[in-house]
C-alpha cells in the first residue's frame, strides 16, 4: 500500500467507528420529529424572509447516520480531514453534497485555524470554502462541560460590525471521536451580497445572564474561487396546470448550481413552490436539492455543483407545484369564534393559544398529509391595523397540522387579516424539462 492512501483508510477506519457509535444511540422518536424549528425574520417592507433552521444534536446524529452507510473518501479529501483535528465525522455529512466533495478535493478549501476561548470553553473556526454563490463554515469546540444543555445563536458580521444580509443555516455541535471536541458547520447562500473581504463569526449562549460569547474575525480569500462562474441559458417556458413557469437559466459554482425560475404574472394562482425537484444527468446521477430562495414572483433553486464533473445534458424533474386561486390568498381569522372569511376552503382553524407577549394559532389542512413545506402568512393586521410579523413555524406532516407564531400577537385586537405566505397542499402535476449543457 502506498504512503499516499494511508490517511485514506485510517480515516475510513474512523468513520466506520463512528458508525458503529451512531448504531449503538437510541434516538426517540418524537425527539427526532420535534428537532427541526424555523424562525422567520421578516423584512417588511422588501418582502422577503430569512429562514434559519436549528437542529439538536439528536437529528443531526440521525444525519450522520444516514450517511455514514459506505465510506470512500479520495486522498485529497483525506488530507483536508488530516488538516483539521476532530472534524472527521463531520465527512458524513458533507458526503451528501458531491460537489462540496469535489470542490474541497480541488483544494478550494481555506484553512483557517483561529480559536477563541473563555471559561475553559474554546471555539475554533477551522476552515471556509467560498464563491460567489455560497459560503460554508467548519468549526469545532472544545471544553464543552454539558454538550446537551448548551443552546447558542450565531451571527455574521462585516467589518464593520453589521449584519451580514444573507442567509445561512447551522446545527448544534456533533461529538467526534475526541470526547472533549465537537463540531459542525454553517452553510451561508449570498443572494443579495457578495462574500466579505472580512467575516466575523460570534458564537453566543442563549442564557438570560452571564452569557458566554465568542467572537472569531479571518480574512476570506477570494482568489481561490474568483472567476470560477458560468451561465448556462435554458429559456424553456412550462405549463403546468395551467399556470406558466419560466425557467431561465443556471448558473454553476463551485459549491452550487443555481437553477432561475419565473412565473407569468397572468397566473390564475399564486405559486408558493414547485416539489421533489431534481436534476438527472445522462448517466443517471441525481443531483439533489433542498435549498430554494423565493423571490416574489419565482424562485431560485439551489442543486449540489457538477462544476468539475460537467455532463453533457441535464434533466430537471418535479412532482407538481404548490400553488392556491389568487382570489383565496388573503383572509380574516377571528380567534375568538374561530370563524374564517376567505382563504382556502381545506383550511380549518383549530385553537388559539397565548403564550407569553405571542400567540400561537393552531391549523389542520385536509389533503395535505405528508407534504414537505409548512403554513405561514404574511401582511398581518388587526382590527386597528397594527402589523405583526411571523416568529416561529411548526408543521407535523403525518397529521397535517400547523402552528404559527405572532409576535406580540397577544396585543391583537380584533379579527386579524393575513395574507398566505406559503402553502402545503401539493397539486400532483409530474414534469420535466431538459436543460442543455455544453461539454
Amino acid at each position: 500500500m502506498s504512503d499516499e492512501m494511508k490517511p485514506v483508510e485510517g480515516l475510513e477506519q474512523r468513520l466506520h467507528r463512528r458508525r458503529l457509535e451512531y448504531d449503538a444511540m437510541t434516538i426517540p422518536e418524537p425527539d427526532t420529529q420535534q428537532a427541526v424549528q424555523a424562525g422567520i425574520r421578516k423584512a417588511t417592507s422588501q418582502r422577503k424572509s430569512r429562514l434559519r433552521w436549528m437542529m439538536s444534536s439528536v437529528s443531526a446524529a440521525a444525519i450522520i447516520l444516514i450517511f455514514t452507510g459506505c465510506i470512500r473518501v479520495s486522498p485529497a479529501f483525506a488530507s483536508f480531514v488530516e488538516q483539521l483535528p476532530g472534524m472527521d465525522g463531520i465527512v458524513s455529512l458533507i458526503r451528501q453534497d458531491k460537489g462540496l466533495m469535489m470542490a474541497i478535493d480541488q483544494s478550494l478549501l481555506q484553512k483557517v485555524g483561529i480559536t477563541d476561548e473563555h471559561d475553559g470553553t474554546s471555539v475554533t473556526i477551522e476552515g471556509v470554502i467560498t464563491d460567489e454563490s455560497r459560503m460554508v463554515i467548519f468549526y469545532t469546540m472544545k471544553g464543552i462541560q454539558n454538550p446537551k444543555n448548551l443552546m447558542y445563536d450565531i451571527k455574521l458580521l462585516d467589518k464593520n460590525g453589521e449584519d451580514l444580509p444573507v442567509g445561512f443555516s447551522y446545527s448544534y455541535p456533533n461529538p467526534t471521536s475526541d470526547e472533549d471536541i465537537y463540531e459542525n458547520m454553517i452553510n451561508v447562500s449570498f443572494t443579495e451580497s457578495s462574500p466579505p473581504q472580512d467575516l466575523t463569526v460570534v458564537f453566543k449562549e442563549q442564557k438570560e445572564t452571564d452569557a458566554n460569547e465568542w467572537r472569531i474575525t479571518f480574512p476570506v480569500d477570494q482568489s481561490l474561487t474568483k472567476g470560477m462562474k458560468r451561465v448556462i441559458p435554458v429559456n424553456q417556458t412550462l405549463v403546468v396546470d395551467g399556470q406558466q413557469i419560466y425557467v431561465n437559466q443556471a448558473t454553476l459554482y463551485p459549491t452550487r448550481l443555481v437553477l432561475d425560475m419565473t412565473y407569468d404574472p397572468k397566473n390564475t394562482q399564486k405559486i408558493f413552490g414547485i416539489d421533489d425537484l431534481q436534476l438527472v444527468d445522462e448517466q443517471g446521477r441525481i443531483w439533489t436539492t433542498n435549498e430554494a430562495s423565493l423571490p416574489e414572483n419565482g424562485m431560485s433553486v439551489f442543486f449540489e455543483s457538477m462544476y468539475f464533473s460537467t455532463p453533457k445534458k441535464l434533466t430537471l424533474h418535479a412532482s407538481g407545484i404548490r400553488a392556491v386561486d389568487k382570489d383565496k390568498l388573503h383572509l380574516q381569522i377571528d380567534s375568538e369564534s374561530g370563524e374564517i372569511e376567505g382563504g382556502p376552503e381545506n383550511l380549518k382553524f383549530l385553537k388559539k393559544e397565548i403564550k407569553g407577549k405571542d400567540m400561537i394559532l393552531h391549523f389542520n389542512i385536509t389533503d395535505a398529509e405528508n407534504a414537505n413545506s409548512g403554513l405561514s402568512f404574511t401582511n398581518i393586521k388587526d382590527r386597528k391595523g397594527k402589523s405583526f410579523e411571523v416568529s416561529q413555524l411548526g408543521w407535523s406532516p403525518s397529521i397535517a397540522e400547523a402552528s404559527v407564531t405572532i409576535k406580540n400577537g397577544a396585543s391583537a385586537q380584533g379579527a386579524l387579516d393575513m395574507e398566505l405566505f406559503s402553502y402545503p397542499v401539493l397539486s400532483p402535476s409530474p414534469f420535466s424539462v431538459d436543460i442543455p449543457v455544453n461539454p
